[in-house]
């Protein structure tokens, strides 16, 4: 017999402990990145959440969508600006950034799933009040403008959903007291829906391998790291930018009861099954 075909039923027989383990159990994906951006990486990680479904997880997808944000608000001649990791959100941003997020990045991951094979809802924060917030008062005082601080999730709508045969996608725009639209970090809404929903796991897809002790070398990952030691490289300036949304929604997903959370590379080909069913993973563990 050729040694492809052990090859393979060994991999099944690897995974077969860790789809045990996950049946039944909520999985929270933080889609964005370059993996979006590419075709073919895309239709894999589709691939990666449908089969996810089909052996008895619940997976949920949040996505971003900062690169296409981006080039919809040069067109039309507005420079984006960040602080601290965060989009500076004026009505008239806020307007393209709902545009990009729900009207076309959502609706085409529902698509690509459904050419995988799912069945897949897109939602937004408003949608029966899924994401409520309130504007975001900075600590250190500066207007971000229409960006919210999340104060509750739905979450009854979400395991209706999970629970049937449904793969909620949600777009990281919330909802105010009075129905005014929100900006929210896609790594903070993916880390408040893990915790609500106490989900087995919480997974966010990045650009590179996951946290570094020397943030430019891919031979400093840090394979397993704990909620503290995270706090140490914070303070040392190791963990700084657009990784920080990443390791708050780690650190309160953790301490709301989700057993563990990953930050792994989202540019290889099925990064979801490779860190989650086999027994060596791809990326950086964070554990209390």
């Amino acid at each position: 017999m050729d040694n492809k075909y052990i090859e393979r039923a060994n991999i099944l027989i690897e995974a077969l402990p860790y789809i045990r383990r996950l049946a039944g159990k909520t999985v929270v994906i933080k889609y964005g990145g370059a993996a979006m951006l590419s075709e073919d990486l895309s239709k894999k990680i589709m691939q990666d959440i449908t089969l996810l479904k089909y052996v008895g997880v619940n997976p949920i997808v949040v996505h971003g969508g900062g690169s296409e944000i981006n080039d919809l608000l040069k067109k039309y001649d507005i420079e984006p600006r960040f602080h601290n990791g965060l989009r500076v959100t004026d009505p008239v941003t806020m307007e393209v950034v709902q545009m990009v997020l729900t009207g076309k990045i959502n609706k085409e991951i529902v698509a690509q799933l459904g050419v995988a094979g799912a069945k897949a809802i897109g939602l937004c924060g408003k949608d029966a009040q899924l994401i409520q917030a309130e504007k975001l008062v900075s600590e250190d005082g500066f207007d971000y403008g229409r960006v919210g601080k999340i104060t509750g999730i739905n979450t009854k709508l979400l395991n209706t959903l999970t629970q049937d045969e449904y793969i909620p996608v949600i777009a990281p725009i919330g909802v105010g007291p009075d129905g005014e639209s929100y900006n929210i970090n896609a790594d903070t809404v993916a880390g408040e829906v893990a915790a609500a929903l106490a989900a087995e796991k919480l997974m966010f897809l990045t650009d590179i391998d996951g946290i570094r002790s020397v943030p430019n070398d891919p031979d400093t990952l840090i394979y397993e790291i704990t909620v503290d030691e995270i706090y140490k490289y914070i303070n040392k300036g190791v963990i700084s930018g657009g990784m920080l949304p990443k390791v708050e929604g780690c650190i309160k997903a953790i301490r709301s009861g989700v057993k563990r959370t990953h930050i792994l590379n989202g540019t290889l080909p099925h990064p979801i099954l490779l860190e989650i069913f086999t027994d060596s993973g791809i990326c950086t563990m964070v554990r209390e």
